[in-house]
């Protein structure tokens, strides 16, 4: 067992420089160094440089890093740099007259920063003090750095204390830098110099400097958990019925609300929510590398990167206070993707296509590349683009989306390009930027891409081989750089083929593609998705949880969902709000999803949709029924009705006629007065 060392020893001694260098010597001819010649730090540490294997003849640190190598590490020490950098910079006239050097290094004793005497740089430079060089016990022997790393504790080595012969001529004194929050090392301070410039006071300057630092770390801290918190704080209401947790930029656990246990025990997780907790794979220090897995019931929570300009905060995890079917279900799904990024946590479900197609998102994701999204409408492609937003290079810029149908084609070339001033009755005065420059240095999101006008392809085409846009009615181009995320529900070959797509563009946007599977495809995705979504509904309307009864849980499962994971969403927001009690009926789900059950809501169906199949009836039933139960809730409001419906008033006056649903309008409004 090592012995304990006292404050004491950690100053070396250099009138014994002679009695050192004697038990040096015949150690490394295979004898036994004299115990009482050396300080216990020095001895143990020797003895791990022999079993370590470590040169003794040695006159330097390895060669250092390349410049891409050093601000790598940089990057990824940046808490510690931009902490203490300032710190240092202070001392440097201070140093500049006592003939030493004063070194940054972190965790794993690499030279990070260097400050001081600029007279001894050079001799410096000669053994590898300097930045990008790696000074661990096991690299350098025993030497001030690499010792406080092995000690995790202030040391001073002079002179011939060093194991290695050519560092001996060196005296260094350092000491660790904690994390303020879990007291983890950090990185080392260090002050070095020529063996003539010793003084205890080294050691005090690096002890006192470490304790600065530390304390700016803790206040950096304090105001990133104080802005993170912020930025969370509506999603602490005392009506949410959903487990809430913040975590730090490294997936620790800032603040949980009370519903969080028990919503994690829902989910088979037990476990003490104090600083302790974390949740693995969520941490933005690993970004590039290898991440850990995150866990199961991770999928099953909406994840959000709490971002403010371009600095990483933290994560928001929200757990839906899931019905208990549902809950047991989800506990019991296989592990989460290994190393799925935060960005694509949003999209529910477990799939073999769908986790295909969302690590391909991943994969593709930090590249610059076109990318095309191909699935039938409602599958949710715009989740996809946004997820490869927030894992790209540009995900500090905006993320700007246009849907190209639906739109006529001087307002979708207006939308896309923008106009100069007066370029057509009704301009404005100064003009306007398009879809395309809003998008500079962020990502351009164009969904239904297939409907886009053959005369203005050319146009977009140019846009993305020459990097320059023109505003309808100027000459002057504008240089724009961003990155394109497309989507259709067509197959563009078959429009290329026909001459309704241009070529040259299909080639230029398809650089690489991902298909999404239709919820059809991946009903074992349901249960996942109905928790997902009636944990965001009740929360939105301030309801209790609600939960189907089985009846209305099979046809939940047995219906083919010809609208995808949209159609299951607003057939939830209805039933929802419709059901009585917190317990969701069949009479209260959409007639053609009730019908997938068969019994009455099957004859219902077809007495209303004429003959169609028995488990499914036409789109236009279901959106006249959506429209019914919208005019209820809202009390026959019709702007109401049209606002929670998503369309225009005039729309809405439209499909009343159509549907022939004016007498249930009257009846609504009778109700209602």
């Amino acid at each position: 067992m090592q012995e304990a060392t006292t404050p004491m020893d950690w100053f070396s001694h250099p009138d014994h420089d002679a009695s050192i260098m004697s038990a040096w010597e015949h150690l490394i001819d295979g004898g036994e160094a004299n115990a009482g010649e050396l300080r216990c730090v020095v001895d143990d540490s020797w003895r791990r440089c022999l079993v370590g294997q470590v040169d003794p003849g040695a006159g330097a640190a390895p060669p250092p890093l390349d410049e891409g190598g050093l601000r790598e590490r940089r990057e990824r020490n940046e808490r510690l740099v931009s902490a203490s950098l300032p710190l240092i910079q202070q001392t440097r006239e201070f140093l500049s007259q006592t003939g030493t050097i004063m070194l940054l290094a972190d965790p794993d004793g690499m030279i990070l920063q260097q400050e001081g005497d600029m007279r001894i740089v050079e001799p410096a430079g000669e053994v590898g003090l300097i930045p990008g060089c790696d000074w661990t016990e096991l690299n350098c022997g025993t030497n001030a750095i690499g010792t406080a790393l092995a000690l995790q504790q202030p040391v001073q080595i002079h002179g011939a204390e060093h194991f290695c012969a050519g560092i001996k001529r060196w005296t260094c004194s350092a000491t660790v830098i904690r994390d303020p929050l879990d007291g983890g090392v950090l990185g080392v301070i260090d002050v070095s110099g020529l063996a003539q410039t010793y003084s205890r006071h080294s050691l005090a300057l690096t002890v006192s400097l470490a304790g600065r630092i530390e304390s700016r770390l803790a206040k950096l801290a304090m105001e990133r958990r104080l802005r993170l918190l912020d930025r969370c704080a509506s999603h602490f209401g005392s009506a949410r019925s959903d487990g809430v947790l913040v975590l730090d930029e490294r997936g620790k656990l800032v603040k949980a609300n009370p519903q969080a246990p028990s919503a994690l025990t829902r989910l088979g997780v037990n476990t003490a929510l104090n600083s302790a907790f974390s949740v693995p794979g969520l941490d933005a220090r690993t970004t590039g590398s290898a991440t850990r897995p995150t866990p199961a019931w991770l999928r099953l929570a909406r994840v959000d990167v709490i971002r403010e300009g371009g600095e990483m905060l933290g994560f928001l995890v929200v757990i839906p206070a899931a019905p208990n079917r549902l809950a047991a279900g989800a506990a019991g799904m296989p592990a989460g993707r290994p190393g799925l990024a935060p960005a694509f946590s949003r999209i529910v479900g477990n799939g073999a296509a769908l986790r295909s197609a969302v690590e391909k998102a991943q994969h593709l994701a930090p590249s610059r590349v076109p990318v095309l999204l191909l699935g039938e409408t409602g599958v949710g492609k715009e989740l996809f683009a946004q997820g490869i937003h927030q894992a790209s290079a540009c995900s500090d810029g905006p993320f700007v989306a246009l849907n190209c149908g639906g739109l006529s084609r001087d307002l979708l070339a207006s939308e896309l390009f923008g106009y100069a001033e007066g370029a057509f009755t009704g301009a404005r005065k100064s003009g306007a930027a398009g879809k395309i420059e809003a998008a500079n240095r962020g990502t351009l999101f164009l969904d239904e891409i297939g409907e886009m006008p053959l005369d203005i392809q050319p146009h977009l085409l140019r846009v993305l081989e020459e990097g320059e846009i023109y505003r309808l009615g100027e000459n002057a181009p504008r240089k724009v750089s961003f990155r394109l995320v497309a989507a259709t529900h067509r197959n563009l070959r078959d429009d290329v083929a026909a001459g309704k797509f241009r070529m040259d563009l299909f080639y230029r946007i398809a650089v690489t593609n991902i298909a999404i599977p239709p919820l059809r495809e991946r009903k074992d995705d349901i249960p996942a998705l109905v928790s997902h979504w009636l944990a965001q509904l009740c929360e939105r309307y301030g309801l209790p949880m609600a939960t189907f009864d089985d009846d209305a849980y099979r046809c939940l499962l047995a219906y083919d969902w010809p609208g995808n994971v949209r159609e299951l969403r607003n057939a939830l927001e209805g039933s929802l709000l419709m059901a009585d009690g917190g317990v969701i009926t069949v009479d209260k789900l959409p007639l053609e999803i009730g019908a997938a059950g068969g019994g009455p809501a099957a004859d219902q169906c077809k007495r209303i949709g004429g003959e169609l199949p028995e488990t499914v009836c036409s789109l236009e039933v279901a959106e006249a029924e959506s429209i019914r139960k919208a005019l209820a809730y809202s009390s026959g409001n019709l702007t109401k009705t049209a606002s929670r419906l998503g369309i225009a008033k005039s729309t809405l006056y439209q499909k009343i006629r159509k549907y022939g649903l004016s007498v249930a309008l009257s009846e609504t409004r009778g109700r209602g007065a």
